[in-house]
């Protein structure tokens, strides 16, 4: 058995952000990894000649102040997301283009204006340290976010609009999340001095999508990794964590640790399987059980150029209905060389989908890109899909979304140490929760909470 100060679970942003911050703080540190990089739901994609695109976690925006400043501190810069001419929205067998953040739908705006107040006027009732002690928690803990959409609006318009972001947030629709936890979620679009909106969920420029990383957002784990020396142990999953009051034994495949204290920061339905001594609080199993993983794949078409931008077109499109995607980004380098279009396949789209054939799917996709942005889009050099369902160590993406009654029955659960162990990941944080920023979050918050510890 091995000893250290400090095992981390999980080399994502949240693990490794926790054991920079540890070791600088004196500790010895050790990071167990289960694959065989580093980056957890970040993961870049080789185009060949030094260029890669992300397919997985890739954007940020303002507040979102401690991804930004953790990637400037190891060296990765930031680009602009591409945003230069018209957007499309298609529905209906119709591509209409826009401009701005929301689609020219004249028989859905109304009520998405109507939603869309009236959730920010909620959202800032919401405690974030705390969501369950929210006025009404218990009520809007009882429904569905759909259910309040279909009482909120009068039609169906404002509900498709907002599934069609959820299908990329979520990996899911509004049937499946409670409206508390949908509007904790948007109350956590902020920082400690700006409160959270629907616009900066959605937005682009100003919003949580105006920034990439050069390099690839998987670059700052990569670099994290480089700081941390030879610290980081890769093809080590956890099987099984003991506690005895005074050290901690993490058995994984490689070799078993003792150590002071934990940290695991793994999505909260893998902890799950790791094998406990003595067993986890059982409201702890439970809520860890109950915050399921959406469903999400990321589908992306390399072109030699992007020859929609020529087209006085930005590469971004709304799709209401009828596609297996629900929305459509440029991913092109910096550079703009190769042109790389990427779409969201999750939620409703990815249970439809990810059971048929390849072959099936990729025509599809490339249908819906050509519907938005012309037929060029049909004819691309290379195609890619990353599965995050598919994924050993992720089992589904982009966050875990509760149901009804999970929060107000077992919220206060979600951070609360075992023991000697504590818990970070993109879920363990009040403030861009699910998100990049919310993992660095999460992790500075961890390697606190052990230092405090000691």
């Amino acid at each position: 058995m091995r000893r250290t100060d400090v095992v981390v679970v999980g080399a994502g942003l949240a693990g490794l952000t926790a054991a920079r911050e540890l070791t600088a703080a004196g500790r010895d540190v050790v990071v167990l990894e289960a694959r065989d990089r580093v980056g957890g739901r970040t993961v870049n994609h080789d185009l060949g000649d030094g260029k890669v695109v992300e397919a997985g976690g890739q954007f940020a925006g303002p507040t979102q102040d401690h991804i930004l400043a953790l990637a400037k501190q190891v060296g990765v810069d930031t680009f602009p997301a591409y945003t230069h001419g018209a957007s499309v929205y298609v529905h209906g067998g119709r591509a209409r283009r826009y401009r701005g953040d929301i689609p020219p739908d004249p028989l859905a705006l109304p009520d998405l204006g109507i939603a869309m107040r009236r959730i920010n006027q909620l959202a800032r009732k919401i405690p974030l340290e705390a969501p369950w002690r929210a006025p009404k928690a218990r009520a809007w803990d009882s429904v569905t976010f759909e259910s309040w959409l279909r009482h909120t609006t009068a039609g169906s318009g404002a509900l498709d609009l907002v599934n069609v972001l959820l299908g990329s947030a979520y990996g899911g629709s509004a049937a499946g999340a409670s409206l508390l936890y949908s509007l904790w979620y948007i109350a956590g679009f902020g920082n400690e001095t700006t409160p959270g909106t629907v616009e900066r969920g959605i937005g682009v420029t100003g919003g949580a999508q105006e920034f990439r990383f050069a390099g690839g957002s998987q670059l700052i784990s990569q670099r994290l990794s480089e700081e941390l020396d030879g610290r980081v142990v890769l093809g080590a999953p956890v099987r099984a964590i003991e506690q005895d009051g005074d050290r901690v034994a993490v058995k994984s495949d490689v070799d078993t640790w003792s150590a002071r204290h934990v940290v695991v920061a793994v999505p909260p339905a893998l902890a799950t399987r790791i094998s406990w001594r003595p067993l986890l609080p059982p409201q702890q199993d439970a809520l860890f059980s109950r915050m399921t993983f959406g469903a999400l794949m990321k589908c992306e078409a390399v072109y030699p150029e992007p020859f929609w931008r020529a087209d006085g077109l930005n590469g971004q499109a709304v799709f209401r209905n009828g596609s297996p995607i629900c929305s459509m980004w440029d991913n092109s380098p910096p550079d703009g060389r190769p042109g790389v279009l990427m779409g969201f396949l999750g939620g409703p789209q990815w249970h439809t989908w990810a059971a048929r054939p390849p072959r099936e799917r990729r025509a599809a996709v490339l249908r819906a890109f050509a519907a938005a942005v012309g037929k060029p889009a049909l004819s691309p050099v290379e195609y890619f899909e990353q599965d995050w369902v598919g994924e050993e160590w992720t089992r589904g993406g982009p966050t875990s979304v509760p149901g009804t009654g999970v929060l107000t029955e077992l919220g206060s659960w979600r951070d609360r140490p075992f023991g000697r162990v504590h818990w970070a990941g993109a879920e363990h944080s009040d403030h861009w929760n699910g998100y990049m920023d919310g993992a660095v979050r999460s992790g500075e918050t961890a390697a606190r909470a052990v230092l405090g510890h000691d």
